[in-house]
């Protein structure tokens, strides 16, 4: 069973999203908050696998809730909960340690397949909103502090790069490229170093940044 938590100011939108994922049943929704300040209180009292999280909300907003989590050491597998008209709040919060986002007309098989890969440890950025970061980091700065000039990735690290970019688990892509799990661990590991990033979802971020997919 995944339990997770929703953060969303509004009302509406939560009931919406907990009636949908009443219909999975392997995903337990086990909490609720209608504010930042609330979720930043709660959520580390709960052993949460997965929190979906809003960007925009009063008060305090979705990045000031990923960075007072994180600075307790109580940031669970985050998915953020957007529209295509906030691309800089979202860049910040897959910085501030986010593993992905959706966009909230996402359908009920996109929901559940995001929770269940971010729950998996993998993270999930969607085709159509990587192409706008792509578009977006035209006309945006970024501030990673990994390699100018990163050492160039073999062909079968790009390979599971790609796959990483769509959002896929080591094991997902161990099963897709017909290799050990342990051996797509090692290859991640490499471009972590390679790209000068310490998580799966910078080094989306900073392939995208780069061209390399």
């Amino acid at each position: 069973m995944i339990n997770i938590c929703l953060v969303d100011d509004q009302n509406l939108v939560r009931q919406g999203i907990r009636s949908l994922l009443d219909l999975a049943e392997d995903i337990h929704v086990m909490a609720e908050y209608s504010s930042g300040a609330e979720a930043v209180a709660g959520i580390p009292t709960l052993k949460v696998d997965v929190v979906l999280l809003d960007m925009r909300m009063p008060g305090m907003n979705g990045i000031e809730v990923l960075k007072a989590l994180h600075a307790v050491r109580h940031l669970p597998p985050t998915i953020i909960l957007t529209t295509f008209d906030d691309d800089r709040m979202v860049l910040a919060g897959l910085k501030a340690g986010a593993r992905g986002y959706l966009l909230k007309d996402v359908s009920l098989q996109q929901l559940v397949e995001a929770i269940r890969t971010v729950a998996l440890g993998g993270s999930m950025i969607s085709p159509a909103v990587t192409q706008r970061l792509k578009a977006g980091f035209k006309r945006m700065t970024t501030d990673f502090r990994g390699l100018e000039d990163p050492d160039p990735l073999t062909e079968r690290e790009t390979e599971i790069l790609r796959l990483m970019t769509g959002g896929y688990s080591n094991k997902e892509i161990a099963n897709s490229l017909g290799v050990a799990e342990g051996t797509v661990k090692n290859h991640v590991s490499s471009i972590l170093s390679k790209l000068g990033v310490r998580d799966r979802t910078r080094a989306v971020l900073k392939a995208i940044e780069l061209g390399i997919v």
